[in-house]
C-alpha cells in the first residue's frame, strides 16, 4: 500500500530505487512488490518507471463512488434530525424509479415497501414527482409498463386521471400524496435539477400529523436548496 500511494504520487511516474527510498523499503523487497503489483494490475512499468495500473485506477474510481454516497447518507441523515422526519433520495433511471438512499430513525420509520416502489410510482409522492419530470412520451411509456391500479382506497383510479394530475403539476413543484401508497400515511416529494435527470428528495409522516406535511416540505426544500451547490455532484451516484 505504501508503494502505491508513493507511485500515485508521481505523475510522470518513478524508479524503483526512488520508490524504495520514500517507503524505506530494501530494495529487493520494493523489486518484488514491485514486480507483484505490475502482475497484478495495480502498477504498470513503463521504461523502468512505474505507473499506477488500471486496478488500482478501478479502485479509485470505487472509492471517489463511496465518498460521493456517503455525503447524501450525511446530508439526509443531518435532515431527518433537524426536520424529525424520515428523507428519501430517488432518481429515475433507465426508465425505473430507483429509491436510492432512506435515512429515519425507529422514532420516525420509513415507509414500508410492501409493494414494489418502481411498479407503484402512480402511487406514491416519489413516483410521481419523478414522473412529472418526464416528458411526455417517457411518462406514457412508463406507465404503459406499469399500468396504474389501486394500492389503498386512495390510490389514484386510472391512467388517465393520473396523466391530468401530472400535467396539472408544475415541473418543480412539490407533489403532495395523502395514503395513496400507505394507509396512514401522508408524503411529499420535491424536484431536484440534475441536468436532463430526474430526482427527488421526499418526505413522510403519520397520517395523524398531516398537518405538519406543508411546513415540513418546505423547511426540506430550503435546506436542499441551500446544499444543492455541494451536492450537485454527489446526488449522481
Amino acid at each position: 500500500m505504501r508503494l502505491l500511494e508513493s507511485v500515485a504520487e508521481h505523475e510522470h511516474g518513478a524508479p524503483a530505487k526512488q520508490l524504495a527510498r520514500e517507503t524505506g523499503l530494501a530494495l529487493p523487497t520494493a523489486y518484488h512488490l514491485l514486480r507483484t503489483l505490475v502482475h497484478e494490475g495495480y502498477l504498470r512499468r513503463d521504461k523502468g518507471l512505474f505507473f499506477l495500473g488500471e486496478a488500482a485506477e478501478r479502485l479509485s474510481s470505487s472509492g471517489a463512488q463511496q465518498k460521493r454516497r456517503s455525503t447524501v447518507v450525511e446530508a439526509l441523515a443531518h435532515w431527518r434530525d433537524l426536520i424529525g422526519v424520515p428523507v428519501y433520495y430517488a432518481q429515475y433511471r433507465d426508465g425505473e424509479i430507483e429509491v436510492l438512499c432512506v435515512s429515519d430513525t425507529p422514532g420516525n420509520p420509513a415507509v414500508e415497501e410492501w409493494a414494489d416502489f418502481r411498479e407503484t410510482g402512480h402511487a406514491h409522492a416519489i413516483g410521481q414527482c419523478l414522473l412529472a419530470q418526464l416528458n411526455e412520451a417517457a411518462r406514457r411509456d412508463h406507465l404503459d409498463r406499469y399500468p396504474v391500479r389501486s394500492i389503498t382506497p386512495y390510490t389514484v383510479r386510472d391512467h388517465h386521471s393520473l396523466l391530468r394530475r401530472l400535467e396539472r403539476t408544475g415541473r418543480m413543484q412539490p407533489v403532495i400524496e395523502r395514503q395513496e401508497y400507505a394507509l396512514g400515511t401522508v408524503c411529499a416529494a420535491i424536484p431536484i435539477t440534475l441536468g436532463n435527470a430526474a430526482a427527488t428528495m421526499a418526505v413522510s409522516l403519520p397520517v395523524h400529523q398531516a398537518d405538519r406535511l406543508w411546513a415540513v416540505t418546505q423547511q426540506l426544500q430550503e435546506e436542499v436548496g441551500r446544499r444543492m451547490g455541494s451536492l450537485a455532484i454527489s446526488i449522481s451516484i
